[in-house]
């Protein structure tokens, strides 16, 4: 399998899971947040924040995937991974599991962070290049 296409397919997980974590989080189903130790269940609007969130990141990363601006992709997607990142500080920061807040949303921001990097490899020029092609 070539680099564009693994990144392809690893992009379009990222795109995905965004997509059906943002939709799991507004759909009246039973939500919780993995690590923290209490669900905010007093209608603080929590699930609607987050949710919103995370189909507003997933359809940025999904438009550009679909219409092939790559190198674009590759910085939203290093941008994107600041969100579990800082789901990850937040169930730090709220006593919760730490095992969850690394393994869940520390992997979660590493894959995503990783998978921006190389779509950036993939769609980058080095000088060189661009003083054989002059």
């Amino acid at each position: 399998m070539s680099l564009k296409k693994l990144n392809t397919v690893l992009a379009a997980v990222v795109v995905l899971f965004t997509l059906y974590l943002g939709l799991s989080f507004l759909l009246p189903l039973e939500a919780s947040f993995p690590g923290l130790p209490n669900w905010p269940s007093d209608g603080s609007g929590f699930p609607v924040v987050k949710g919103s969130r995370e189909i507003a990141m997933g359809l940025a990363m999904g438009v550009l995937l679909v219409t092939g601006h790559r190198r674009p992709l590759g910085w939203v997607l290093l941008m994107t991974a600041v969100a579990p990142f800082g789901d990850m500080v937040n169930v730090l920061a709220h006593h919760g599991s730490t095992a969850a807040a690394l393994g869940i949303h520390g992997l979660t921001a590493a894959l995503i962070a990783v998978t921006g990097l190389l779509i950036l490899r993939e769609t980058g020029t080095t000088p060189a290049t661009t003083a054989q092609s002059a």
